[in-house]
């Protein structure tokens, strides 16, 4: 029997969805959830080590007109997409023109907040090899009332 290696024991790291995605040499996309935010990186992988190229979390939105009161929302499908359109913008600011979705151990679940950051990204011009089914639509987005208007106001500021 083959021993698991640590980081797959503590469930951390899928090695073999890891190693195709480093075979594409493509910078990554990694997308990840907590119990408050969004975490979006664009990660570069040379000789085996992981360099983030730039990062940014949920909360940075709270500095582009997100509202204190909508606070808890920070985690929402609509904070998602917003992190993701922001992340593809900072990505073409430093010429990266092309990225590849790292979801890692998150489930695969179509049209879910690790979908709407990719939405967000292709949205923002990034090129990103995707199913259109997978993700969430422009009617999913403008579902939450209160939220609706702020996405179109955050788009313009960015």
């Amino acid at each position: 029997m083959k021993t698991l290696r640590r980081r797959r024991l503590e469930r951390k790291t899928d090695y073999k969805a890891r190693l195709e995605l480093l075979k594409s040499e493509i910078p990554r996309l990694v997308v990840r959830k907590t119990n408050k935010y969004i975490i979006a990186q664009i990660v570069k992988t040379e000789n085996a080590q992981d360099s983030v190229l730039l990062g940014i979390t949920s909360k940075i939105l709270l500095s582009k007109a997100w509202a204190e009161s909508h606070e808890g929302s920070l985690k929402s499908l609509q904070a998602a997409y917003l992190t993701g359109f922001l992340i593809g913008k900072l990505a073409q600011s430093k010429n990266i023109k092309q990225v590849i979705l790292d979801i890692g151990l998150h489930r695969n679940v179509h049209k879910s907040r690790l979908y709407a950051v990719s939405k967000g990204a292709i949205d923002s011009g990034l090129k990103m090899p995707h199913a259109q089914e997978a993700l969430p639509t422009e009617k999913d987005l403008q579902k939450n009332e209160k939220l609706k208007n702020l996405i179109n106001r955050i788009k313009e500021k960015i």
